[in-house]
Order: C-alpha cells, then sequence, then structure tokens
C-alpha cells in the first residue's frame, strides 16, 4: 500500500519540465498537497475571476455569515437544472404524464445533488477542477477523447440554449423577428453579458441571480394562473408510481433524468468553487468549505426544483389528455393567431417550448404567452452564459491551453449556432424544437465521461486525503454508473428505432460498442497502485499527480 505524506520540512522547490522546456507545475516544500500552486508562484488563477473572495474566519469576530460568502458558484451550478432542453422535458413530462413523473424529477435532481456535492469538493480540496486533474492523471489518447466528449455535451447544451433564447425572441416580437435573426441577436448578446465579470465577481453572480428570480415570477406567474391541483401534485412527488404508463411516459422518464444531469456541470462546479479563499493547509477550513458549499447547493437545486414543478404541473394540470382538436377549437376563438400550429384531428395534443407558449397564450390570455416567454429567453441567456464557462475551464484543464474570452465563445457560439442556423433559415419551428431530442440523447451519452472521473478521483486517498469517499459512496457510485449506461443504452435504442432505416442500425450497432468499450476503459483505471504508477504523459509534459498536488515526499509502507 502506497501512502503519500506532505512536506514538513523546507525543501528546495522542484520543476517538472516537459520536452518543450516549460514548467508544468512549480511544488513549494511549504505547500500542502491540498494547496494548488499560487498566482505568486507563476500559475494564474485560470478562470475568468481576477479575485477570489474572502471567507470570514469567525462569525463572532466578523459579525458575517459564512454561509454568505460561500454564496454563488452553487446559483450558478444550478442554472444548467433550468436551461431550455430542461423547461421543454418539464412540459413534455406534464403534458405526456401528468403528475406521475414528479417523483423522477425529485430523484433526479438529488441524484445531481450528490454528483455535484463530488465535484464541489474536489475543487475544493485539490485546489484543482476536474479537467485539470483528468489532464495530470489519463495518458493523452483518452484524454483527448475524453474531452472531445465533453466538448460535444457543452456544444449539445449550447444548441439548445440557442434554440431556446430564439425561440423566446421570436414569440416576444410576435413573429416579426425570425428565428434566424433570434439565433443571430443570440450570438451578440452573449458576448455582451460575458463582459460582466469585469465589473467584479459578486456583481456577475447577483445578474445570474436575477435572471433566476425572472425565471422563478415568470414560471411562477403560470402557476398561479393555471393553479395545479395540490393533492395530485403531492402524490406525484412523493408516491413512485406510473400507473397506466406506456412507452411514451418511460422515454419521457428517461429524457428527464438526462435532461437533468449535466455531464459538463459537474467540470463547472469544481471550478468555481475555485473562487472563494480557502486555505487548504487548514483540514478545519476545507471541512467547513464543504459544508457550506453543499448547504449552499442544497439552496440552490431546490429553487431551481421548484420552478421545474412550477412547469410541469402547469402543463399536467391543463393540458394532459389534450387532444389537438382540443387546442385548435380554443385558439381558433382567442386573440392568439397561432391556431393552425394545431391540426383539428383527435391525436393527443404534442408540446415543445414553442408550442408551449402560444397554447398557454390560447388558454390563458396573450399576458401567459409573453410572460413565459420572458422566462425562457432568461433561461437561454443564463444558461448560454454558464455553458460558455464550461467550455473554457474544460479547454484550459484538459489541454493545458490559456484562449482569451473572446476566442472560446467565438468557436464555441460558431460551431453551436452554424447548424441551429441553418435550420432556422430553411425550416420551419417545429424542425427547430425537433432537434431538442437529438441533443437530449447526445449529452445523455456523455454522462459516463464526467461521473466515471468524478468518482474515480474522489475516492482517492492520495488525492483527497482525509476527504476521500468511503464505501457507500464508491458502491452506489458505481451502481449508478452502471444506471446511467443502460437508461442511455435504452435511450440510443428507443431514439435510433423510431427512425426506420437499416443502415442507421448498424451504425448506433458499431458506434455502441467503442462508446461501451471507452467506458469500460475509464472505469479500469481507477483506482491506480502506488505513486510510482501514476507517472503518466499528458501530451508534451509529464508530471505524477501527485507531485502536481504538491506532494513531495513519498512513503511505500509494504
Amino acid at each position: 500500500m502506497g501512502l503519500l505524506t506532505p512536506p514538513f520540512s523546507s525543501l528546495p522547490a522542484e520543476d517538472v519540465s516537459g520536452e518543450s522546456g516549460g514548467v508544468v507545475s512549480t511544488i513549494s516544500s511549504s505547500r500542502s498537497p491540498l494547496q494548488p500552486p499560487d498566482a505568486d508562484d507563476g500559475e494564474p488563477f485560470t478562470t475568468y475571476f481576477d479575485s477570489k473572495i474572502p471567507i470570514p474566519e469567525d462569525e463572532t469576530v466578523s459579525g458575517k455569515n459564512p454561509l454568505w460568502a460561500f454564496t454563488g458558484p452553487g446559483f450558478l451550478m444550478s442554472i444548467a437544472y433550468l436551461d431550455p432542453g430542461n423547461i421543454e422535458s418539464d412540459l413534455q413530462s406534464g403534458a405526456v404524464a401528468g403528475f406521475k413523473l414528479l417523483w423522477v424529477l425529485m430523484l433526479a435532481t438529488i441524484i445531481g445533488l450528490l454528483l455535484q456535492r463530488l465535484a464541489a469538493r474536489l475543487g475544493v480540496v485539490t485546489g484543482l477542477h476536474l479537467a485539470e486533474v483528468c489532464h495530470r492523471q489519463y495518458q493523452k489518447f483518452p484524454r483527448i477523447i475524453l474531452w472531445l466528449m465533453v466538448e460535444l455535451a457543452i456544444i449539445g447544451s449550447d444548441m439548445q440554449e440557442v434554440i431556446g433564447s430564439a425561440i423566446a425572441i421570436n414569440l416576444l416580437s410576435v413573429g416579426k423577428i425570425p428565428l434566424w435573426g433570434g439565433v443571430l441577436i443570440t450570438i451578440a448578446d452573449t458576448f455582451v453579458f460575458l463582459f460582466l465579470d469585469k465589473y467584479g465577481l459578486r456583481k456577475l453572480e447577483a445578474f445570474f441571480g436575477l435572471l433566476i428570480t425572472i425565471m422563478a415570477l415568470t414560471f411562477g406567474y403560470e402557476y398561479v394562473t393555471v393553479k395545479p391541483d395540490q393533492k395530485q401534485l403531492l402524490q406525484g412527488l412523493f408516491i413512485p408510481n406510473c400507473k397506466g404508463c406506456g412507452t411514451p411516459q418511460l422515454e419521457q422518464a428517461v429524457g428527464i433524468v438526462g435532461a437533468v444531469i449535466m455531464p459538463h456541470n459537474m467540470y463547472l462546479h469544481s471550478a468555481l468553487v475555485k473562487s472563494r479563499q480557502v486555505n487548504r493547509a487548514d483540514k478545519r477550513e476545507v471541512r467547513e468549505a464543504n459544508k457550506y458549499f453543499f448547504i449552499e447547493s442544497c439552496i440552490a437545486l431546490f429553487v431551481s426544483f421548484i420552478i421545474n414543478i412550477f412547469v410541469v404541473t402547469v402543463f399536467a394540470q391543463a393540458f394532459f389528455n389534450q387532444t389537438n382538436a382540443d387546442v385548435n377549437k380554443v385558439c381558433a376563438n382567442s386573440s392568439i393567431p397561432h391556431s393552425a400550429l394545431f391540426p383539428n384531428n383527435n391525436e393527443t395534443l404534442e408540446v415543445d417550448i414553442y408550442k408551449g407558449g402560444v397554447v398557454l397564450g390560447c388558454y390563458f390570455g396573450p399576458a401567459a404567452l409573453y410572460i413565459w416567454a420572458i422566462g425562457i429567453l432568461a433561461a437561454g441567456q443564463s444558461s448560454t452564459m454558464t455553458g460558455t464557462y464550461s467550455g473554457q475551464f474544460v479547454m484550459e484543464g484538459f489541454l493545458n491551453l490559456r484562449w482569451s474570452r473572446f476566442a472560446r465563445v467565438l468557436l464555441t457560439r460558431s460551431i453551436a449556432v452554424t447548424p441551429t442556423l441553418f435550420v432556422a433559415i430553411f425550416q420551419d419551428v417545429e424542425h427547430l424544437t425537433g432537434m431538442n431530442d437529438f441533443l437530449n440523447v447526445l449529452m445523455s451519452l456523455q454522462l459516463p465521461f464526467a461521473l466515471i472521473p468524478v468518482l474515480t478521483f474522489t475516492s482517492l486517498p492520495s488525492v483527497m486525503h482525509d476527504f476521500a469517499n468511503g464505501l457507500f459512496w464508491k458502491v452506489a457510485g458505481g451502481l449508478l454508473i452502471l444506471l446511467i449506461c443502460c437508461i442511455n443504452m435504452y435511450f440510443v435504442v428507443a431514439y435510433v428505432m423510431s427512425l426506420h432505416n437499416l443502415g442507421l442500425y448498424i451504425g448506433a450497432a458499431v458506434l455502441s460498442v467503442i462508446y461501451l468499450s471507452f467506458v469500460a476503459y475509464l472505469v479500469s483505471q481507477a483506482p491506480p497502485g502506488p505513486p510510482s504508477s501514476w507517472e503518466k504523459t499528458s501530451g508534451q509534459h509529464t508530471a505524477p499527480l501527485y507531485l502536481a498536488l504538491g506532494v513531495t515526499e513519498v512513503e511505500v509502507v509494504e
């Protein structure tokens, strides 16, 4: 068994250089292994934030609540639970299954909270975010594949956010701004909003708090207007049951899990917690930071959960078991000029974020339509910005690149917007919102590429020291990964079968084998043995993970 012990004596610093002569990390013997390199050591703080928020040492002396100092990262993280893809999943859940899948939403949110806890602990304890640890742990080829998978998830999320914002702008302008115009506006305002952090981290976090408040108020207005049945709401939440459910309801339940638990969000959260000043040489401070970040995450995800409940229950109450003919009749007698969206037949009503707003306008007046659009716009804009932050952290961590904010935004926006823009120009809104089904499948497939690394690294005593996961987390985490992979395979099979194409069946089978093989490879990498086996090449740079974490003395106990 190999034990890593921190340095307690004053030893000279050691540079670990790569083939190109660049310094990978500068390790000071006086630094705790829990503490990352400081800005003064030539290793700049690698997030967008120029300064860190100080933490009051003693509440009785300072008179300040420590929780307030830690409040911020969790709310930024929670925005991924409120993006347009989640909102569409919510409204479809309500329209397809009524109140029956609320317990699935709650369970998925709880699982998401526990996973976010692990990501935050990794960032707090090591001072490195998840992508940075992956850079030091995995060899070059699997690391590049892992980076591409995470980038694919970010791009898929970006596309959903662009679609949501474009639809909201189209609804607010009463159709005068076409969908492709809304896509272009989304590109421009993303650049504007991303420069808000120049005015200070706290102001940026307050702005995100404002957007969450707008979502709570707008979707809360719809909830109050529709007045869902409270008894059915409570039964749906606390009695796991789906009586009479068929394939559509089962697919919707799987879609909820894929929409709520976002892979790139774990990379984001592990980086955001680095914005607080925590002395990682002091275990008490690390333990306190873990506690307050978890409390803040609980509050933030509770708020996002309530907002999601607003959306599900509004559509469950008003539109469950409704037919196209029912909606067509109501819309024809309203002032909303969109009755043509719903053919006069007896097929079950199918809704998305565009049709959802129209239906609300038909049944509850124009105010419901425009307030819905404002909520969707807030969801799209907030999640677009956090998605760009995720992309920056992931690129910096996996590839050790330091791209400018402008270059990073330009690249991700271009990749996400180009296919969306083409569909918006040459197709109608139904094809644009129909892309969400494909994107939900895509992001669900990427989940193991966040779950496996975060569960692996937080279970290693040589990385987390006294804060490593216990046996329960290791077993539960392994079962969760297995469950997610099974759900993913079901999701892919159901989606591909709906396309009715033999070539796609064969292609999906081949890709599934490759996908599962890579997942098995990542699982096989954990946990490593003694420290000597950690020396893995990382592109042009080579540095063992235990050295990157500040351990300069290794004791091997037989």
